[in-house]
């Protein structure tokens, strides 16, 4: 894992563009989009921490950390179907390289992220992860990280065709 530079912007763009990563994200690929969202975090604006997953050197996803105490629209909608603990921390992830998928290397990224956070906020222990019920591949990544289911209910969702139904996992330090 390293962190996201500006340099790979365009790499994000076309992540974000392949068809199973725009079912589930749902976000303007654009280059302009792709610099509104992550430009804050590169240049240190925003407290959201976003790396690269890397395998045998090359690019293969993304993932981003961050406090839910950051995200008080996201700390105020998941607080309504769980317990959100004080300084608990969350992570949104991606695995762009059709390539890399279903070779454990999501779980891998998601491991080591939250491996990351707990180490970069030492008063969190908690690391909440909601995701759509429809995205089997996603939570099944989760578990397979070392998550544990935590609640499930109704959350908006990241794309709108989506119904809202979400489970939550949960990893402790």
């Amino acid at each position: 894992m390293r962190p996201l530079r500006r340099a790979d912007f365009p790499l994000l763009s076309r992540w974000l563009a392949e068809p199973l990563v725009a079912r589930w994200w749902d976000d303007d690929p654009s280059p302009a989009a792709v610099e509104r969202q992550y430009g804050p975090s590169v240049d240190g604006a925003d407290r959201t921490a976003v790396y690269l997953g890397v395998h045998h050197g090359q690019p293969f996803g993304l993932v981003q950390v961050y406090a839910f105490a950051d995200e008080p629209e996201s700390l105020a909608e998941l607080s309504a179907i769980c317990e959100v603990p004080a300084g608990a921390l969350s992570i949104d992830y991606l695995v762009g390289e059709p390539g890399a998928r279903g070779r454990g290397l999501g779980a891998a990224m998601i491991a080591a992220a939250v491996a990351r956070g707990f180490a970069d906020h030492p008063e969190a222990h908690d690391l909440l992860v909601p995701v759509a019920l429809g995205n089997e591949a996603s939570w099944r990544a989760l578990r397979r990280a070392g998550a544990h289911w935590y609640a499930d209910g109704e959350l908006v969702p990241d794309n709108p065709v989506d119904p809202p139904d979400h489970v939550v996992h949960r990893f402790t330090r």
